[in-house]
């Protein structure tokens, strides 16, 4: 019985992704290193072109602050001297896709300052250049705002201080893993923290201007320190924090 019990709850969680679902991409993080076939690594401060990556945040991008040990993937913040140092990671151009669902299983860093996110851009964004390329925001925490997570959507009728965001208050987030997953389709984007909807986005006038969602996104995975939304307050005392990925998985939901 307790057999039977475990294989339905299995096809509810496999089918509440959609009416059927097809796993287009998984990444456990069980070699050795990052897998570039899917992922690429953003390094610098974002200058010339987008310095502070556009948030006046306080981090350089290395490739050794994003290390991959015993099946997870780990983006840690350091501070050595005045030097602020993270890591983020992206499939642009290597793992893209046009609606569907993703689910993220990730621990939180903790602190003031730290602004860790899972989030999507448009692949049009070099020649159609944000907001009018998109932003899905799965989850996005600040630790100065502690048990807080946003979800957002940022477009051209709303980007920056958007409108289109839900404060989910969780008194356990910052407690082991929890998942974060959204669900993507013509009609609406949907957000869930560890399969709870906590807020569904579905403009009543589907335009470039409010829904610029009807291409195909990629992934993004990183750990800012400081910045417009993170800082502009850092707490020197808690580095190294540590932001850990269990898996990623994306769904094309039929």
């Amino acid at each position: 019985m307790k057999q039977l019990v475990k294989i339905f709850l299995a096809i509810l969680l496999f089918t509440s992704c959609g009416k059927s679902s097809k796993l287009i991409f998984e990444d456990n993080f069980d070699k050795k290193t990052l897998n570039e076939n899917y992922w690429n690594y953003d390094v610098g401060n974002g200058c010339p072109d987008l310095c502070g990556w556009g948030n006046n945040e306080r981090q350089i991008y290395t490739k050794e602050n994003v290390k991959v040990v015993n099946g997870n993937l780990i983006i840690t913040a350091t501070k050595k001297g005045s030097l602020y140092q993270s890591g983020k990671i992206h499939t642009k151009k290597k793992v893209e896709f046009q609606y569907g669902t993703v689910e993220v299983r990730a621990k939180l860093p903790i602190g003031y300052g730290l602004w860790p996110a899972i989030w999507m851009l448009g692949n049009d964004i070099d020649t159609n250049t944000w907001p009018a390329c998109g932003e899905i925001d799965i989850m996005e925490y600040v630790g100065k705002k502690p048990n807080t997570i946003h979800t957002s959507l940022h477009t051209p009728a709303s980007y920056g201080n958007t409108i289109n965001t839900k404060k989910t208050i969780n008194n356990q987030i910052e407690e082991g893993f929890h998942t974060y997953k959204t669900i993507w389709s013509k009609e609406s984007i949907a957000f869930y923290i560890d399969n709870q909807k906590v807020y569904t986005f579905s403009p009543d006038e589907k335009n470039e201007k409010t829904w610029p969602f009807n291409k195909p996104f990629y992934l993004i995975l990183n750990l800012a320190i400081g910045g417009n939304f993170g800082g502009p307050k850092v707490d020197d005392t808690i580095f190294p924090q540590e932001f850990i990925i269990d898996y990623v998985k994306a769904y094309n939901n039929n």
